[in-house]
């Protein structure tokens, strides 16, 4: 929905629809992920699919009307998949269980108190203090999908009021980290004090309003949506993580020199492009991209920007969750991304005011089949979005936030990065999956 189209031809790289700019152009990103491809060769494998789907739907609608359908609401997503006759798709994948983990955590919101579930136990237990040290409480921040530990203390049982049958675990002093192992159960705690855990603040929406997909976006929607621009145009969306942090695409940065450093900067809590002002967004102080990032085949397709002066949070601007430890977001899950990028693949020009539409995760391997992206996906990668094409992003909201709900805490769970087209049927939108760069991100934070 942002910047402008650039003229784009395929590579021989690994992938449908990836593409690259053309030689002479060295202004723009190497690898713009949204483009069009047009060779010849491609109108010819066009018209065969074309040919082979109408043959499908024509066979589709004959068996529809000789065999009679059990229910008006069959057309789920999932039997969507089922009717895809191509190569890579089986049922198997839906059958795998989802294990559930060990140890999990939670914080009481109203009096910040540790609460840790042992699988092998039942109910959850406050968490005693002796043992506890901060490198745990780091730990715990990161599972639950904060980037840092803001500070943790000692709590006096006296100090708060329980039920009769409070339990409590206490972790052991000579084992290092929170495997379930580690863990012992209790009646009370000797040292008669609980944690208390405050996590940097993430995934709420102060100001959140019911605007349906595909509309124009009221301000504190998204508060953590960024504008990052190269001087005074826009050129990607971005994701806020902590006040110094913004997570982007790395092929939206990727061609540019060291020189353009200063040049950079991230505008958020903005909705309207045409009420910022020039240099009124945050410098860009470091641009790290992941060092694996490939700009053939849109691998490890994330970086983050460390600003120069911190973003002032407030009810519209604010940090999203990375996803928490061992999270799940099964394929159906209703996510939602937002940007200023095209609002028709026809057009030229991006949306000056702030779009998002809601889209479906998709499994990948329903789009590594060969009615998709033929493999092209890598572990790096989830795919989201409709086998119709009703709904997707499109140029210039590369970079931009996928977020899905876990309750009332929203988490990153992709970075908008390539895929064929805008809204093509059977071509859904492509994303970095940022649970595979959690340990990049936590590192590299840590680091400056």
């Amino acid at each position: 929905m942002l910047n402008d189209l650039m003229e784009a031809q395929c590579s021989d790289a690994p992938g449908p629809g990836i593409c690259r700019a053309e030689p002479g152009d060295q202004q723009q990103p190497i690898s713009q992920a949204r483009c069009w491809c047009s060779l010849r060769r491609g109108c010819v494998v066009l018209a065969a699919l074309t040919l082979l789907a109408g043959a499908g739907v024509g066979s589709w609608l004959l068996v529809l009307y000789l065999w009679p359908a059990a229910s008006p609401s069959a057309s789920t997503l999932q039997d969507e998949e089922m009717t895809l006759s191509c190569s890579g798709i089986s049922s198997e994948e839906a059958l795998l269980p989802v294990i559930p983990k060990t140890v999990s955590f939670r914080i009481n919101s109203e009096n910040s108190l540790l609460e840790v579930q042992v699988r092998a136990w039942p109910g959850w237990f406050l968490v005693c203090y002796e043992g506890w040290n901060p490198s745990l409480g780091q730990q715990v921040c990161r599972s639950l999908g904060h980037l840092r530990l803001i500070h943790h203390k000692g709590v006096n049982l006296s100090d708060i009021k329980l039920n009769s049958s409070q339990e409590f675990a206490q972790i052991s002093s000579r084992l290092v980290g929170l495997l379930h192992e580690v863990w012992q159960p209790r009646d009370n705690c000797t040292s008669g004090r609980i944690v208390s855990l405050k996590c940097s603040e993430c995934g709420a929406r102060p100001l959140a309003s019911r605007i349906v997909g595909g509309q124009a976006v009221a301000p504190g929607r998204w508060p953590w949506q960024a504008s990052v621009t190269l001087g005074s145009r826009h050129t990607c969306g971005g994701s806020v993580l902590a006040p110094h942090w913004v997570v982007t695409a790395a092929h939206c940065i990727h061609s540019f020199r060291l020189s353009y450093l200063s040049s950079w900067r991230v505008y958020a809590g903005v909705v309207s492009h045409s009420v910022v002002r020039p240099h009124q967004g945050a410098v860009v102080e470091k641009v790290i991209s992941h060092p694996l990032y490939s700009a053939q085949s849109h691998d490890y397709d994330v970086a983050l920007l460390r600003l120069r002066t911190p973003l002032s949070f407030s009810d519209t601007v604010g940090a999203v969750c990375l996803p928490a430890e061992e999270q799940h977001f099964p394929r159906g899950s209703q996510c939602w991304v937002s940007g200023w990028g095209h609002t028709d693949p026809s057009h030229s020009h991006g949306s000056d005011t702030l779009q998002d539409t809601m889209v479906p995760l998709l499994s990948t391997q329903l789009c590594n089949s060969s009615c998709m992206y033929s493999g092209a996906l890598t572990p790096r990668m989830l795919c989201a979005g409709y086998l119709d094409g009703r709904a997707d992003a499109c140029q210039g909201d590369s970079g931009g936030p996928l977020v899905c709900p876990a309750g009332d805490t929203w988490h990153l769970v992709g970075v908008v990065s390539w895929g064929r087209g805008c809204a093509e049927p059977n071509h859904p939108g492509v994303y970095a999956k940022v649970a595979e760069f959690l340990d990049w991100i936590h590192d590299t934070v840590q680091v400056y």
